[in-house]
């Protein structure tokens, strides 16, 4: 089975990381994408260096399952707060074999 790993760098509007870690807790989004199906990892790390980066690691079981993840509800809910307080993404696909 085809493992995906997903690295999303998030530039916030300035100051604006806590405001949004909030609103995504308070959507409860965290949650709700550890119980789909093919998830293995979805965390958030927040960059010592700059306050307006953070960094998102994914892992999925499988690409299809990836996608089917951004289809979801919540992830509809999630670009909704980001176009609030992320200024831009950057992600890099990192697909590995078991």
């Amino acid at each position: 089975m085809e493992h995906i790993m997903l690295l999303v760098t998030y530039r916030m509007l300035p100051g604006q990381r806590d405001t949004f870690l909030q609103e995504v807790a308070q959507a409860g989004i965290l949650e709700k994408v550890r119980q789909e199906d093919g998830f293995e990892r979805y965390d958030y790390y927040l960059s010592a260096a700059d306050p307006d980066e953070m960094l998102i690691v994914e892992e999925w079981d499988s690409e299809a399952q990836q996608q089917a993840h951004i289809h979801t509800n919540h992830m509809v809910q999630l670009r909704a707060i980001k176009e609030k307080y992320v200024a831009d993404t950057k992600m890099q696909r990192i697909a590995k074999a078991d």
